[in-house]
């Protein structure tokens, strides 16, 4: 497997040194940015391409590492170049490959989504990481029992899903990930009512969330459930409703304790949420 990438951002940068680190063969990489493709390039003891077409002759397997705008588009050029008997890999969470790669059979191509369950921030640094990546894969079948084995060899936990429930995949890493910062947002700018400084907010709220989370990955969501929902307490969140301003607020406010009420629900089955849920519709 000879792997070439196309774009040179923080994914191409991190996973080509990561595979190259692991033994794998990284031919170079293509930017329409001479200076990203060859720093890229000299990042992971590779060659700078000048152009699509001398890629493409060098590599068997092609990884598209743009923006997901812009992957659809990059694989038409390739396309119309010629992909007979490649491997067209992305890394988007959100498209599968049939979505970037619908008519990738006529072609005599096959194509594969790759996607690390890591956020990938640094260009120089995190494919120090990646080797606690989780990987999520899909697409050809041949081709994703051969990257399952890949990454199984490299040490990732890898898993295979189908290119119908991406969709829903991207939307559980954007709610675990992505969402958690709109509240931790938001609990911030209340502590600020407070009194607090941002950085004493984050100081002072650390240990409470760090602790949230460990029992959340240790025993699940339902029996680490904590707080005023969990006890049925419909007075306190009464008045955590009301204290809330703005009504974008308050709208987030209830829609997440909705879903909370659910949760506690699961744990307490016997107990009667009927007045907490009228009170957060």
């Amino acid at each position: 497997m000879k792997i070439g990438f196309i774009g040179a951002g923080k994914v191409g940068y991190s996973l080509g040194r990561y595979f190259a680190e692991n033994g794998l063969t990284v031919s170079g990489y293509y930017s329409r940015n001479i200076q990203s493709r060859t720093e890229a390039a000299r990042f992971t003891r590779s060659k700078a391409y000048d152009d699509l077409a001398s890629l493409l002759s060098s590599c068997d397997t092609v990884f598209i590492t743009v923006p997901d705008n812009a992957i659809r588009e990059v694989y038409e050029q390739i396309r119309d170049i010629g992909i007979t008997g490649k491997q067209i890999c992305h890394c988007s969470g959100a498209m599968s490959a049939l979505e970037a790669f619908p008519d990738i059979a006529r072609y005599g191509a096959s194509g594969c989504s790759i996607h690390p369950l890591f956020p990938v921030s640094s260009k120089y640094d995190s494919f120090k990481e990646l080797r606690h990546a989780f990987f999520c894969i899909e697409g050809s079948e041949a081709h994703v029992m051969q990257w399952k084995k890949l990454f199984d060899d490299m040490g990732n936990t890898v898993r295979v899903i189908s290119g119908n429930h991406k969709c829903e995949y991207h939307a559980a890493c954007a709610v675990a990930s992505n969402l958690i910062c709109a509240l931790a947002e938001e609990s911030i700018e209340l502590m600020k009512k407070c009194g607090f400084s941002e950085n004493e907010a984050l100081e002072a709220l650390q240990p409470l969330v760090m602790s949230n989370i460990r029992h959340i990955f240790k025993v699940g969501p339902s029996n680490a459930l904590t707080g005023p929902i969990e006890r049925n307490d419909v007075q306190t969140v009464q008045k955590h409703i009301e204290c809330l301003n703005m009504e974008n607020d308050k709208s987030m406010y209830k829609a997440v304790s909705r879903k909370l009420v659910e949760v506690a629900q699961k744990r307490h089955p016997d107990s009667d949420y009927r007045k907490m849920s009228r009170v957060l519709m």
